[in-house]
């Protein structure tokens, strides 16, 4: 009897987490610091001086500071068990999870923001605008500098490298079901499939939380200078209909990564590698995100006999966006 081939050259990781994965962790760590710091500050000045906006600020900051929290444990979990077996595709989507979670807590502080703003439209108290103004103002500034923390490990959705894994392609020992991992060592071109909804989703909040501190300033000075004491719930109403809106727009990019929801752009350029030379047809195909820079494609194809899953495989290596290929070669009577 023949001994069984060895499969240890075959064998792979599933370790799909972005290149920029740990500094991107040490990034919103600490960011989450500095926003909780600011945050108890700008809270407590609010109730002081009786602000509906400084206290909106607030305790959006609070919720900005346990969505960056959320988010610094998702990176840890996420490296912690990148090499466990149990997680298929790896942990890859753990921040669009973190990213999910922090925009479904955002969304309901809108709601009850927007509420208290309009209360304290009918209800109006007093504001000591010159003590509220600073407060204010210094939390635009710890805004600023957060923003530029994580902004300098956020992509922006502009074209970046890709390195080859060290891991060597493996295949199934079956000639109609092949299965591997093509890497190529070139730009990507324009960069619309890398996003790290994770970074993406702090780095979007911060810039939110600065809008909602400049709408907070503007109704103060007005307040101060004009006595329109009407201005600083309104602006409340504004700052949560603005995280309302960003909160829904990382929900829905998160879920459609949660629900492995097909990438259309990248499908297409798939067909069009696989089919373009006119001798074969895709029966089925599914590509999906398994990471911030990663998808997986399953991709069935009726073939002639003679063309070998191999030579599917070949056509694909320009698509370096993908990082898991199964190719299964159907032949036509």
């Amino acid at each position: 009897m023949n001994p069984l081939p060895d499969t240890q050259a075959f064998t792979h990781p599933h370790q799909f987490l972005s290149a920029s994965h740990d500094e991107s962790s040490r990034r919103t760590l600490l960011v989450a610091i500095l926003t909780a710091v600011m945050m108890v500050g700008e809270i407590a000045a609010g109730f002081y001086t009786g602000s509906m906006a400084l206290l909106a600020d607030g305790f959006h900051m609070a919720t900005h500071a346990g969505a960056l929290g959320i988010a610094a444990l998702a990176y840890g979990y996420a490296r912690r068990h990148a090499g466990d077996a149990r997680f298929s595709f790896g942990t890859g989507k753990v921040g669009d999870l973190a990213g999910f979670a922090s925009a479904a807590i955002l969304a309901i502080v809108a709601v009850v923001m927007a509420f208290e703003s309009v209360l304290r439209l009918y209800d109006p108290v007093e504001v000591a605008f010159g003590d509220a103004t600073l407060v204010a103002v210094l939390g635009l500034g710890v805004n600023l500098v957060s923003a530029f923390l994580l902004g300098g490990g956020h992509s922006h959705g502009h074209g970046h490298e890709h390195k080859p894994h060290a891991h060597a392609p493996h295949a199934h020992d079956h000639p109609s079901h092949d299965h591997e991992h093509p890497h190529t060592d070139h730009a990507h071109r324009g960069g619309a499939h890398a996003r790290d909804n994770n970074l993406r989703g702090a780095y979007l909040h911060v810039l939110a939380d600065a809008l909602t501190s400049v709408l907070a300033i503007v109704a103060l000075i007005a307040g101060g200078l004009l006595g329109w004491v009407w201005l600083d719930p309104v602006m409340g109403i504004v700052g949560g209909l603005v995280i309302a809106r960003w909160a829904w727009s990382l929900m829905r990019d998160t879920s459609s990564v949660l629900l492995d929801q097909t990438d259309i752009q990248l499908a297409g350029e798939v067909t069009q590698v696989v089919e373009g030379p006119g001798d074969v047809r895709i029966a089925d195909l599914h590509v999906w995100r398994i990471g911030p820079d990663s998808h997986a494609a399953i991709i069935s194809v009726v073939a002639p006999f003679g063309l070998t899953c191999d030579a599917i495989r070949a056509r694909l290596a320009p698509v370096h966006e993908l990082k898991h290929i199964t190719v299964e070669c159907r032949h036509a009577a």
